[in-house]
């Protein structure tokens, strides 16, 4: 009876860590982290549907040279000593921080709806310094549909909706705070109507908004072109004239920001290096003295910073982040 007993022990706990042992099956949400940071080659096409490998094949196109764009995005952060770190569960999925410049961005997930064999996981996007918002106002959303095909994860669709809320509690301060900040500099004539000092706040308001896009527009572009990464041409992100989204008009911002003067600013893109470009910056100076007093700039940190002079060279190599 004893060695019954025992015999049906062992077998019990053989049966437990023989099952316990075996791999759980990937969920839709692991296929899509390894399908844009996994290093290893040929695993982008992997998630791919096979009507999507086979256009690829015949195009002389291919998964791993995807793969290869976001991997040099990804090396060239940790070069840099940025912390990259990819989470298969909870509400962050991504996180990249900068402990020097004190600077965070992270994606977070909005939602993730199984379905069956198919499963919409919805992402948005989030940066902040010193802990304080910096993409205040406007929202981005990518919706990855995954779907099950020949016992994998694959992705079918790709949505991206941006917009920009002008309720949003922490626009509304920004922009507050920088119609107070041009009350206060003194740097306009005393002489000078008030009309048109409300005007160069709304100017200046105006031009961090704008940055703010660009930022949010940046992200998005070098997520949907890994192989460009970050482009400084600004009509690459506008584009509103018809037909699909593409590299050179992915339909990102509206046609004023990407003619590059909006408001009485003058936008510029610059110092897109590496291929794929892993780097940028932004600048927004007034288009002339009447249309604002400060030079607005930003980059890849998405750190929104100024400078008193109205310079872009001044913002770009000394501005202040602004409060």
């Amino acid at each position: 009876m004893t060695k019954k007993l025992l015999a049906l022990i062992f077998g019990g706990l053989f049966f437990l860590l023989s099952t316990s042992a075996q791999p759980l099956p990937q969920t839709a949400r692991q296929a899509l982290l390894e399908m844009f940071f996994s290093k290893t080659s040929g695993t982008f096409e992997k998630h791919l549907p096979q009507a999507t490998r086979a256009a690829l094949r015949k195009a002389g196109a291919s998964g791993p040279s995807m793969l290869d764009g976001f991997s040099a995005i990804t090396t060239q952060l940790s070069v840099r000593g940025q912390q990259l770190q990819t989470f298969e569960a909870g509400p962050i999925l991504i996180s990249i921080e900068d402990p020097v410049a004190h600077t965070k961005f992270e994606i977070t997930v909005e939602r993730d709806d199984l379905r069956g064999d198919e499963d919409e996981i919805e992402l948005s996007f989030h940066g902040y310094k010193d802990g304080e918002t910096q993409t205040a106002g406007t929202k981005v959303r990518f919706t990855f549909t995954m779907k099950q095909e020949a016992g994998s994860w694959r992705l079918n669709e790709v949505t991206v909706a941006v917009g920009v809320s002008l309720t949003d509690p922490a626009f509304l301060k920004a922009m507050e705070t920088g119609m107070k900040a041009t009350s206060a500099s003194g740097q306009m004539s005393a002489s000078a109507p008030s009309t048109l000092a409300a005007m160069s706040a709304t100017n200046e308001a105006s031009a961090v908004g704008g940055v703010r896009m660009l930022n949010t527009a940046e992200v998005t572009y070098a997520a949907a072109y890994p192989t460009r990464g970050f482009t400084c041409v600004l009509s690459d992100l506008g584009g509103m004239g018809g037909g699909a989204p593409n590299e050179h008009q992915a339909m990102l911002i509206d046609p004023r920001l990407a003619g590059g003067k909006k408001n009485g600013y003058v936008f510029a893109l610059s110092g897109c290096n590496g291929n794929p470009a892993y780097r940028y910056s932004i600048s927004a100076m007034p288009a002339d003295p009447s249309s604002g007093t400060r030079a607005f700039c930003s980059d890849e940190s998405a750190v929104i910073r100024s400078s008193p002079d109205g310079k872009a060279g001044s913002c770009l190599s000394a501005g202040k982040p602004l409060q």
